[in-house]
């Protein structure tokens, strides 16, 4: 029989549970600015800006500065390494722009994917060696929550039994070191959207791998209550014929989260995985309007559904700053009303609002 040996305190789960609160408070949700340079790169060859260090934090200088209407929006800012030590333009580092605005640090923890042998293309998280030591530092730097990605993706073979449980385990390995140091784990195991496969299927294999999660989570001795998740909406594939609204898409993904995730969860900060910005408002206002009880809040942790329209009014030049910053207010406060069920689409696009912001086999 399993033995408790508590490893947090109550003082230390009191903390934990409150950041997790503060991030998922009703109408706010998570802005993920934790692009690795390569990602940064990919994203400023579309509008053909120079990916410099300088650059990047120029860009993030205008995001973590947008005006007042974004406060009631946005509970946390998930950032890259290289970020978390920038400064804006006045001196004053990032980190501490961002608390004294009222919003919690996050940073990103894990070191990318790797192939996982004896399978059929899949992979796991690399990153738990020095991660110890790292959640000790960057407590210290000003960060009281944390991300770690894993990914899985549906084929005819895949995923694995193996894989499954891999990053489950790897997810549950890296929770239980951030709650030490008093940093949330954000928990995110990504179902990627490559495919032809339909809702049901996703649907089903949502529900395995949360399962699969959860229990992993629960054999680490894991405080629930200090903790968000990080899934992806149960969707069909890209490349499935069928097209399903957003109060099917929201019913399947409710369904399956009532069916796998524990109600001492706070939070489900989703993420946006290649959705246009239209429709990651769109699914997630109808999953707040969904007749089913939900236990947790349901909110985004968005990065492209946030920053698409943003990115493309910036253009990489300076006299854009302030149409950059419109957009994304607009998108963070069209996101804030869907965290409880109040959007209704106007229309009223942004410079890419509508626009696919998928890319196969999305890597960091």
């Amino acid at each position: 029989m399993p033995h408790s040996y508590p490893f947090l305190t109550p003082e230390q789960k009191k903390e934990l549970s409150d950041i997790a609160q503060r991030i998922v408070a009703p109408g706010k949700g998570i802005l993920a600015a934790d692009e690795s340079t390569g990602s940064v790169a990919k994203r400023f060859q579309s509008i053909n800006a120079e990916n410099t260090e300088e650059n990047r934090r120029l860009y993030r200088q205008l995001l973590f500065t947008a005006d007042d209407r974004v406060a009631p929006c946005i509970g946390g800012v998930i950032f890259f390494h290289e970020t978390l030590y920038q400064k804006t333009d006045d001196g004053k580092l990032f980190p501490q722009l961002i608390k004294d605005r009222g919003m919690v640090v996050g940073i990103k923890v894990d070191k990318g994917v790797v192939p996982l042998g004896g399978t059929n293309g899949e992979t796991t998280t690399q990153g738990l060696d020095g991660l110890y030591e790292r959640c000790v530092q960057y407590k210290k730097d000003g960060a009281d929550f944390a991300k770690w990605r894993c990914v899985l993706k549906i084929t005819p073979t895949t995923p694995s039994n193996l894989a499954i449980i891999e990053n489950a385990n790897v997810l549950a390995r890296y929770a239980s070191i951030c709650q030490m140091h008093g940093i949330v784990p954000i928990v995110e195991p990504e179902i990627l959207p490559d495919g032809d496969h339909d809702l049901k299927r996703c649907q089903y294999v949502t529900e395995k791998v949360l399962a699969a999660v959860y229990k992993a989570l629960s054999d680490h001795h894991v405080y629930l209550e200090g903790t968000l998740l990080k899934p992806n909406m149960v969707t069909a594939g890209h490349s499935c014929p069928q097209k399903y609204s957003a109060q099917e898409i929201a019913m399947a993904t409710v369904t399956a989260l009532r069916r796998t995730v524990p109600p001492a969860v706070p939070g489900v900060t989703f993420l946006s995985g290649g959705q246009s910005e239209e429709e990651a408002s769109i699914n997630l206002n109808a999953m707040n309007q969904c007749s089913l009880d939900r236990p947790w809040a349901l909110t985004f942790s968005y990065g492209r559904a946030l920053q698409a329209s943003a990115l493309k009014a910036w253009g990489g030049k300076k006299d854009n700053g302030k149409a950059c910053q419109e957009e994304f207010i607009k998108r963070a406060m069209n996101n804030s009303k869907a965290c409880v069920g109040k959007y209704v689409a106007s229309g009223d696009k942004g410079a890419a609002a509508g626009e696919s912001l998928y890319v196969a086999n999305h890597a960091y």
